[in-house]
């Protein structure tokens, strides 16, 4: 394996950081405090060219390599504040334009990729249910086949995007008694008669990425707008949940490494008992920890995303990455608000927000728990 970067890949990287931070930071802590989804910022990345990233050009995209893509979002994350709209985008890149992508018919691919690399559609994706979360095959939307497509009746909660996008990749199912092979992936676009979203979900962290319900009722999706075969969605689901646990926490390194320089030059600065705090074993042990872990969490990232550039399997892999990636943000923001005592604590000092947001990286593309059992299965346990 093969770490190191071209100088065009690194000159990139700096480009995108400079981007971030000059377009992307404005007014974020009363953005955050007031739940605000901002579309021309949206809009600025895929200009950029964030979104197309890894979509082919004849898409729209840049078809750049994974690794590339991985290094991409981890200077995202360092130069971004907002790790809700770096959420959002994510969860578009790898479960919406992804399964499009890989398990589409030509006509959807040239209808849906250059709209959302483009900024113009923003795509959302409908799996987790009120009843279901990470028993994800146990469904109860139901898609009942009519000439020429199918009725959909059914709800999908916790959906990131939902408020503001203007199509979803549902997941339902066309007979129940076959279990996962009979989940069917389709296509609903926003305005289809009987399909609904709920209003913005308020939640602890991420706030700038909009979440909601999705709502089916005697809703036609015709049957052009079926991703793959009939029963082929438990297949698309989970590729697309490969890829998005290797890559969705990518930018959470670059906040990691931005949180370890922030405590390094505070630890220096702040003098206590005439002298700096970094001077104070506790202190520095817990910013040592903070650089083992960004080095170790970076390694497994590059790791799996080797993986998927050589095409090689990575179950294993992504799940290790989700569960460390998720799990070390989570303490690196607590180890940064305890370097900084009282001020990590206080909201303009931006440090506490990045705790509230790692928090959701636990839960959401499975949970903590979900990973090891993954992992578990792996091992033969």
């Amino acid at each position: 394996m093969e770490f190191s970067w071209s100088d065009e890949q690194l000159a990139y990287k700096k480009a995108v950081i400079d981007f971030a931070r000059k377009e992307l930071n404005q007014d974020m802590i009363q953005r955050d405090k007031e739940r605000v989804f901002i579309r021309e910022l949206w809009k600025k990345c895929a200009d950029f060219g964030i979104q197309g990233m890894a979509v082919p050009e004849e898409y729209g995209g840049s078809e750049a390599d994974i690794l590339t893509t991985m290094l991409t979002m981890e200077g995202l994350g360092y130069g971004c504040l907002d790790n809700g709209l770096i959420f959002g985008i994510n969860a578009q890149m790898w479960s919406v334009q992804h399964p499009i992508l890989a398990f589409g018919t030509e006509a959807q691919k040239q209808k849906y990729l250059p709209g959302m690399v483009a900024g113009d559609l923003i795509g959302a994706h409908g799996m987790t249910e009120p009843d279901t979360g990470s028993d994800a095959y146990n469904l109860r939307t139901r898609a009942e086949k009519r000439d020429g497509g199918y009725i959909l009746n059914g709800s999908k909660m916790f959906v990131t995007n939902a408020p503001v996008a203007d199509l979803a990749l549902v997941f339902a199912t066309v007979d129940a008694s076959k279990g996962m092979w009979g989940i069917t992936a389709f296509v609903v676009e926003k305005g289809t008669p009987g399909f609904t979203i709920s209003r913005n979900i308020d939640k602890m962290g991420l706030r700038t990425s909009p979440m909601g319900e999705l709502i089916l009722l005697d809703c036609f999706v015709s049957e052009e707008n079926r991703i793959g075969p009939e029963g082929a969605g438990a297949g698309i689901f989970n590729s697309s949940m490969e890829w998005e646990r290797s890559c969705i926490l990518a930018s959470n390194l670059g906040v990691m490494e931005r949180q370890l320089e922030t405590c390094i030059k505070y630890a220096r600065e702040r003098v206590q008992y005439n002298q700096p705090i970094g001077k104070f074993q506790s202190v520095a042990n817990r910013i040592v920890d903070m650089k083992v872990r960004l080095e170790t969490a970076r390694l497994i990232l590059y790791k799996v995303a080797w993986h998927k550039k050589m095409g090689k399997p990575a179950v294993m892999e992504a799940a290790m990455a989700k569960l460390y990636l998720s799990e070390s943000f989570v303490q690196s923001s607590l180890d940064a608000i305890r370097t900084l005592g009282g001020y990590g604590y206080m909201t303009e000092f931006e440090v506490e927000r990045d705790m509230r947001d790692a928090i959701g990286g636990t839960i959401y593309s499975g949970t903590s728990d979900i990973q090891r059992n993954i992992i578990a299965r792996l091992l033969g346990l």
